[in-house]
């Protein structure tokens, strides 16, 4: 079968190349897949670079998740079953025309979802419930404002602020994107690009937003802690602008608000009681149409290429999929 291979580190993706190779039978606790769809994610990128936190042994195969038919189960699997579509969190692997992966990184897809929805739900809104209900714990009538917000997990958290209840403050570098934003009834929309923090005090009456989701890092996350409100909490999501800035403590005294870094998965694994309600949760949205991701861009297998510099290069919509055949 046909996989994508890094078989060594690079800065950029030729070190990316297609492989045929065969799959062992899944031994004891996995499970092997018949792929139909993966989403294209940052850390792809991050990890051909091996700069990402999770650092698989080379060779590899990129592809944090995606969805597809069980084809064949290991001793002592019994969530799933030969004939199953599911969905799964690989952290590698997902972009091959098979996989192999542990059960417990398996559920069964939703219906109401086809293969490209199911691949780009999961990590989206789970990480955005994590970091809104769990971490933030934001509540009824706060004001939400996410940056990076026309991205995945960004209008994931457009999406579970507004059925929280939050007024959602939404960024954005485009004016493609934000009337996306504007579609997704997102009640504050800004250009990124001319500065944010004056318009948030208007918003808020000077008070500033009680919940920032910053992505982005480097002057965003600088500007944000200028316009937090008194105990508000400051959700480190990632950096996607390549930027790791140190923040300075006496705007953390003076204005008394946290700051709370986010991962979803690690979240998981510390609280695996929680992590399984997280995921319960999740799905059970997505079964009843509460949450419905947006797909901005879809491409062949052959081309994962140009899906995952599309993410890196700050350029996608929603989720960016790649269909396997």
């Amino acid at each position: 079968m046909k996989a994508l291979v890094c078989s060594e580190l690079s800065a950029d993706l030729n070190n990316l190349h297609f492989e045929d190779i065969e799959l062992p039978t899944p031994g004891p606790g996995m499970v092997k897949l018949r792929m139909k769809a993966a989403a294209a994610c940052f850390q792809d990128y991050l990890m051909a670079q091996g700069l990402y936190q999770l650092k698989p042994a080379l060779p590899f195969t990129p592809g944090v998740e995606g969805a597809g038919e069980v084809i064949a189960v290991g001793e002592g699997v019994d969530n799933v079953k030969v004939g199953d579509a599911v969905v799964a969190g690989l952290g590698f692997g997902a972009y091959a025309e098979e996989a192999i992966v542990a059960a417990r990184n398996v559920r069964i897809k939703p219906e109401c979802l086809s293969f490209s929805e199911g691949a780009a739900y999961m990590s989206s809104y789970l990480t955005a419930y994590v970091a809104l209900y769990r971490r933030a714990q934001l509540q009824p009538g706060e004001t939400l404002l996410v940056h990076g917000a026309a991205g995945g997990i960004g209008l994931a958290a457009c999406d579970l602020g507004k059925m929280f209840g939050a007024t959602v403050i939404a960024t954005a570098s485009s004016e493609e994107k934000r009337n996306v934003l504007r579609a997704r009834g997102v009640d504050y929309v800004l250009d990124v690009t001319k500065g944010f923090r004056d318009e948030v005090k208007h918003i808020t009456n000077g008070q500033g937003a009680d919940v920032i989701y910053d992505p982005v890092g480097g002057d965003v996350f600088n500007e944000s802690c200028r316009c937090i409100a008194f105990d508000g909490r400051l959700l480190v999501m990632g950096f996607t602008s390549g930027e790791h800035v140190k923040i300075g403590t006496n705007y953390a005294l003076i204005k008394g608000f946290s700051v709370m870094g986010v991962r979803a998965g690690e979240y998981g694994r510390r609280f695996p009681g929680r992590g399984l309600e997280n995921n319960a949760w999740v799905d059970r949205m997505a079964s009843t149409g509460k949450i419905k991701p947006y797909i901005g861009a879809t491409f062949p297998l052959e081309n994962v290429q140009d899906a995952i510099n599309m993410v890196y290069q700050r350029q996608a919509i929603g989720k960016v999929i790649v269909t396997i055949p």
